[in-house]
């Protein structure tokens, strides 16, 4: 199956009934197969709103929650994002075509040096991949305008809300099980930080360190 008019219009379809109504992450979505992010066995279920397997015990998340999470991070023009858990790549790429500058970490190489291999065949420029800790940040490009994890903490990561602009947005899914995980959205004000818890979810938890292929 390919990225057809008809596929691209069902894709769409159930974006818009999960909740996902923002035209500008509609439109960036809209933009990428994801057929490209996912390789191997499950390359035929691109396409359905579900989490798919990927390489190194990680997986690629659902389309709808991918929308709503980039939605909840409210990206303009000229921010710079950070992005802690590159994964397949995918949410990188719709990021990209949101914000002025994307870093996005993950401590797998093997996933880093596949995800740039597709932003490279994209032509995505603005996205910068790095091996490393992501629940450290990127202290050398701080502070973001925006950090997006995707990959579940305890509580927020201190390091990360001290990498936020005043102003700046997070958004971050918290719990300490992986059955039992709430979408907040933190906003770092002068005076401290807002929480909003969103929506349930579940993702692979935030781990500390490299991986084994790095």
């Amino acid at each position: 199956m390919t990225f057809d008019a008809e596929a691209k219009m069902q894709f769409l379809y159930a974006l818009r009934s999960k909740g996902v109504t923002d035209r500008n992450v509609l439109s960036a979505m809209e933009k990428f197969d994801r057929a490209q992010f996912v390789r191997g066995y499950f390359a035929d279920r691109a396409y359905d709103d579900m989490p798919l397997p990927i390489a190194c015990g990680q997986t690629i998340s659902q389309p709808s929650v991918v929308g709503l999470m980039t939605q909840a991070l409210r990206v303009q023009p000229r921010d710079k994002v950070l992005e802690v858990g590159t994964g397949s790549g995918y949410q990188a790429a719709i990021l990209s075509q949101l914000a002025r500058r994307v870093y996005t970490v993950d401590r797998h190489m093997r996933l880093v040096r596949e995800a740039r291999e597709v932003f490279e065949a994209l032509d995505l420029n603005n996205i910068t991949t790095i091996t490393g800790d992501g629940s450290f940040g990127l202290p050398d490009q701080a502070p973001f305008d925006r950090i997006l994890v995707t990959a579940a903490a305890e509580d927020p990561p201190g390091p990360l809300l001290a990498q936020l602009k005043i102003g700046g947005i997070m958004v971050v899914p918290v719990g300490q099980s992986d059955t039992v995980q709430s979408l907040i959205r933190v906003t770092r004000l002068d005076t401290g930080f807002d929480y909003e818890e969103l929506r349930p979810v579940r993702f692979v938890p935030l781990v500390e360190g490299l991986g084994k292929d790095a």
